[in-house]
């Protein structure tokens, strides 16, 4: 246990800490060090300040493991968090480091089935990682009792404020008891977060970690908009594309790196997965073949990744989009070090895309879109290595003891005849274009869900043109490729049509900017009946489309206006309305 001197120092017990040295954990990091023994040690309620990816699961869930006692028979801690790929990562860390001791822990969210939900609960669980709508379902089924709890946890409760939970929180408060103490961790303070913190916090202590400076690095950064269940064919091609390729690929849990890296070594690549449940002896072993690159590809959690610290990677793949900038920051910052150039590649699908605007923008990252390699391509881009490898053989004249062989087949046929089939003898599989499946072009994915027509509150009368407004919404979108359409230009406002992805991360990044009354982007609203707006700009002749969804995080009611087309069709602003729950954002 030396290495983990300090985490003892922090008075965890020797459970917990053979835990911690399973996992690889060596030294705590700022808020563990800050919020651990005030926890473990005093009363007071706590409000941690400190941004994701600086260990705060384990800040808050080593001392609640340590605190409550096995079989209770009623649930004892709740941590809620606003997303269920969240819920079920802070479920599986609670799980990697309760040890030995005897704890029921359950992740709660929107999207799984209910009967099984219901079943687990009823068998008893003493901690619930959920996300607020299915939180709130089980409370009203009556299928949860927090009236009894002694921790009650708030992750990420300015995200939590940002995608419309408050009323939720203050809800699943009202159903706990008094006599509970409260962690509420959060990047910063939002007054309506401060406003349950008074009400609810009668005596607490405030920490807060400084946040780390996001710095330049030597990374290409791009982007690929793929499907779910295309992003293995595009990792397959990006690999294969590269002269060498020795990277990490980040996926969201564990069992995804387990996947990942069974399907990889199926189809011949040098792959290995890294995650929190196993040994510190088989992490040593997959990381030492790492390093000596006996294997080239590692699939990692964030979590298992830590610690790492290997210079020459060429590649740092985003699998899963990573929960936010500083967690990207960390991730790409594994490559393009010590003078060498390195490439960060991030997979996002069409409903991620405002999470990934969001992430471009506040890490000030200059991230690219591409275009994921084409069949052909990575055919062309093989056969060219096999060639330089042959030229390089024949310039140094390594021929071993082939040469004899060779002499001795061209006394009996062609040389031509003898390469080609020496070519397709020895690399037939690595030319075969079936190898690969075809993969759904971004455009058509996008244009299959469909495009969004947006009102925005600049005019003629802000210099704005069709080719202007085109360039500001590429700028915003940190993409220069993208196709805006339709574009109206009125004196005061404009319309524009965009694909749906695209759309929602414009209205994200402007959500809080208005123009006097006006929001500064928002959907536009098809209306029927004749009306006048702003001295006649526009007339109405349009309907509206709402799509109304059930709680609980299988779906989200919102309500956006159906783009056709400009030609004979005006359009008014809608006031945009969404409750949304448990979205993965």
């Amino acid at each position: 246990m030396e290495k983990l001197a300090k985490f003892k120092a922090l008075g965890l017990s020797d459970s917990t800490l053979k835990a911690l040295k399973k996992k690889g954990f060596e030294e705590p990091t700022p808020i563990q060090e800050k919020v651990i023994p005030l926890f473990l040690k005093g009363e007071s309620d706590i409000i941690g300040q400190a941004q994701t990816g600086t260990g705060k699961t384990t800040a808050f869930g080593a001392p609640i493991i340590e605190k409550i006692p096995e079989k209770s028979g009623h649930v004892q801690a709740i941590i809620l968090t606003p997303t269920r790929e969240l819920a079920i990562q802070v479920s599986e860390e609670l799980n990697s480091i309760k040890g030995d001791k005897k704890l029921h822990i359950a992740p709660i969210y929107g999207g799984q089935s209910m009967t099984q939900q219901l079943r687990l609960l009823k068998t008893g669980v003493d901690i619930v990682v959920g996300t607020p709508g299915r939180i709130i379902d089980h409370l009203e089924r009556k299928s949860l009792n927090l009236e009894n709890i002694s921790y009650f946890v708030l992750d990420e409760a300015d995200e939590m404020l940002n995608m419309g939970f408050i009323d939720d929180i203050k809800e699943i408060l009202k159903a706990t008891g008094p006599d509970k103490r409260m962690l509420f961790f959060s990047a910063t303070m939002p007054k309506p977060i401060l406003g349950i913190v008074k009400k609810h916090m009668q005596n607490y202590e405030h920490i807060t970690i400084e946040k780390e400076e996001l710095t330049e690095t030597l990374t290409e950064q791009i982007y690929f908009e793929v499907k779910e269940n295309d992003k293995f064919e595009a990792l397959c091609r990006i690999i294969d594309i590269e002269d060498e390729f020795y990277g990490l690929v980040f996926c969201r849990t564990k069992t995804d790196t387990s996947q990942l890296a069974q399907k990889l070594s199926d189809r011949g690549y040098l792959a290995d997965a890294l995650h929190g449940d196993l040994s510190q002896q088989e992490r040593e072993k997959i990381l030492n073949k790492f390093r000596k690159q006996k294997i080239n590809i590692l699939a990692a959690t964030d979590v298992a990744a830590r610690g790492i610290d290997i210079m020459d990677l060429t590649h740092v793949i985003n699998y899963s989009l990573p929960q936010d900038p500083e967690s990207y920051v960390h991730r790409i910052g594994r490559t393009g070090r010590a003078g060498k150039q390195g490439t960060a590649i991030t997979f996002v699908t069409s409903t991620e895309f405002r999470r990934l605007t969001y992430i471009k923008k506040t890490s000030k990252s200059e991230m690219k879109k591409g275009r994921i390699p084409e069949i052909k391509d990575v055919i062309k881009a093989k056969r060219a290595r096999v060639r330089a490898e042959l030229e390089e053989t024949i310039k140094t004249e390594e021929y071993g003891d082939c040469l004899e062989m060779s002499e001795k087949l061209l006394e009996e046929y062609p040389a031509e005849k003898i390469l080609a089939a020496l070519l397709k003898f020895t690399f037939k599989d690595k030319f075969d274009e079936s190898m690969y499946t075809e993969i759904s072009s971004p455009s058509s994915y996008v244009d299959r869900k469909g495009k969004s027509r947006l009102f925005i509150a600049m005019g003629k009368a802000d210099g704005m043109t069709p080719d202007k407004l085109s360039y500001f919404i590429q700028e915003e979108l940190g993409d220069s490729e993208l196709k805006v359409r339709d574009a109206e230009i009125f004196p005061h406002f404009s319309f524009v049509t965009l694909p749906f992805a695209q759309a929602e991360a414009l209205i994200e990044i402007f959500k809080n900017k208005r123009r006097g009354s006006k929001p500064f982007v928002e959907l536009a609203q098809k209306s029927r009946g004749k009306s006048s707006k702003d001295s006649g700009e526009t007339r109405s002749d349009n309907r509206s489309n709402s799509r109304g969804n059930s709680r609980g995080g299988e779906s989200r009611g919102d309500s956006r206006g159906e783009s056709r087309g400009t030609n004979g069709t005006n359009y008014t602003r809608n006031t945009r309305s969404t409750k949304k729950r448990d979205s993965s954002y």
